[in-house]
């Protein structure tokens, strides 16, 4: 198909998917002429999957072109999924009061729970932040409530895996593993929410909606 065509298939504008080509998100097509190319359904593939990160995950351009290099690298698949999560996460900007401390409490839950994860990991330092902002509000009870908060990952994580794992293709599992965890962020924080209502109307409520 022609650039039109992959316009209307998509409905990404033509301009837009020549930047998305100039700043290599997007595969060139296979020339057919001195200015004409042609594109095919792994062109429809991957522009539908820049846009899902892009409008629903919310992720940057740059990030976006850092978690595709991790799909198309020819790593081992663990290395590839570890490069797609350290492009995908935001750690907080600042050093709240407490930081320090909070990194060790992240360290200690790492060790026991026995994930192998190093503790620089961006993830970790996000949640050390975070969990160090908590404290300063006075909120310092939050850390009773990190196992239950692991626990509920673990199997989270597991169902993420076994998504993943619908495909035996590397390439299409590392997809499905950023596709999980960036969209599956917006469905999980949005069913939070969700169970927030639930949780709230049964301790507080007075059994209406």
């Amino acid at each position: 198909m022609r650039i039109g065509e992959l316009s209307r298939e998509t409905g990404v504008a033509v301009p837009t998917i020549k930047y998305y080509v100039r700043e290599g998100l997007l595969p060139q097509g296979r020339l057919t002429s001195p200015n004409q190319a042609s594109y095919d359904e792994v062109h429809v593939g991957r522009l539908r999957l820049i846009r899902g990160l892009m409008d629903v995950g919310g992720l940057s351009v740059s990030a976006v072109r850092e978690v595709l290099a991790a799909v198309d690298s020819p790593e081992p698949v663990h290395k590839k999924l570890g490069a797609a999560q350290h492009a995908i996460t935001r750690v907080p900007g600042g050093e709240p009061e407490g930081v320090a401390e909070a990194r060790d409490t992240v360290g200690a839950l790492l060790r026991r729970r026995g994930w192998r994860v190093a503790p620089d990991h961006p993830s970790a330092e996000a949640m050390a932040v975070a969990l160090a902002a908590i404290r300063g509000l006075g909120h310092g009870a939050f850390d009773e409530v990190l196992d239950s908060y692991a626990d509920a990952c673990e199997r989270i994580a597991e169902a993420d895996m076994a998504f993943a794992g619908h495909t035996t293709e590397v390439d299409r599992l590392t997809e499905s593993v950023v596709v999980g965890t960036v969209l599956g962020d917006v469905v999980l924080t949005a069913m939070r929410r969700l169970a927030h209502v639930e949780a709230s109307a049964h301790a507080y409520g007075d059994g209406t909606r």
